[in-house]
Parts: C-alpha cells; sequence; structure tokens
C-alpha cells in the first residue's frame, strides 16, 4: 500500500483506515458501512499480497462529514 501523506491526515478528523479482511466480499461490507456513517472514499480496490492471508484496502474518511445514514 501507499505511504500515508501528511495531506490524508492533515487536520482533526481526517483518518486512513487500513482494512485487512478474509476475503473481498467482506471487506468491501465493512467499506460500504464506514460510508453510511461517515464521508469517505468509497469502496476502494482490494490487494492480495502473496504468501499473506486475506485480502487489504484503504479507506480515507472524514468523521466531521456524515454519511447518509448518520443524517437520517
Amino acid at each position: 500500500m501507499e505511504r500515508i501523506n501528511a495531506q490524508h491526515v492533515s487536520e482533526p478528523g481526517l483518518v486512513v483506515l487500513d482494512i485487512t479482511a478474509a476475503d473481498e466480499a467482506t471487506a468491501q461490507a465493512v467499506m460500504a458501512g464506514l460510508e453510511h456513517w461517515w464521508a469517505t472514499s468509497g469502496i476502494m480496490p482490494v490487494q492480495r499480497e502473496p504468501g499473506t492471508p486475506g485480502v487489504k484496502a484503504r479507506v480515507y474518511a472524514d468523521i466531521r462529514r456524515r454519511g447518509p445514514a448518520a443524517s437520517s
């Protein structure tokens, strides 16, 4: 995965979340859930590392901005 850029965490409320899951469907479900609560980078592509179990994905979020589920 790319290095975390200072811009990604330059202010309070900005976060970078690294997700590791057993399979792609689980990782996508987690990203979709986060997207409902906060403004996120959306459902990102998952990656597999040879010799490492599971899949990985990275999501960028701004917890100061609410997603659709948190707004209702």
